[in-house]
């Protein structure tokens, strides 16, 4: 595990693959996502390519998730910042580091379901918009 040190009135401090607890994730979750029901990370985590985590004071304040496909191509999920540290660059910085450690494992192309009214964000992040398409699995209809 990799870390940022803290230092006071500083940025939170940035951590890739900490050991990170369903308990502290699902508190995240619930204040960030009105309607999140808690569940379980280890199955993602385990899955996954890395994580990035920001702590303030011990307290986890924001999450990415990076899957990959085992090749060039790594995909952001679960970006998520605690309500009292939005709009202060630490989602930028959650995903440019996410991004960066993606890149350091051989990862080439970094991507992101791509919502409209998220687009500055996503512009500041480096992103920029492609068609892409998606199918519901959970639609027998379309499935």
């Amino acid at each position: 595990m990799q870390s940022s040190p803290a230092i006071p009135d500083s940025p939170a401090s940035l951590s890739i693959r900490p050991e990170l607890g369903d308990d502290e994730l699902n508190a995240l979750f619930a204040v960030a996502w009105p309607g999140h029901r808690p569940a379980p990370f280890g199955p993602k985590l385990a899955r996954s390519l890395l994580w990035v985590a920001a702590h303030r004071d011990g307290r986890l304040v924001g999450y990415v998730n990076v899957i990959g496909d085992g090749g060039a191509h790594a995909f952001v999920l679960d970006t998520t910042v605690h309500p009292d540290e939005r709009r202060r660059g630490l989602g930028v910085r959650l995903v440019k580091e996410a991004g960066a450690a993606a890149r350091a494992q051989g990862a080439e192309w970094l991507h992101v379901d791509y919502e409209p009214e998220l687009d500055a964000f996503y512009r500041q992040c480096g992103f920029r918009p492609t068609a892409a398409g998606l199918m519901n699995l959970s639609d027998p209809d379309q499935a």
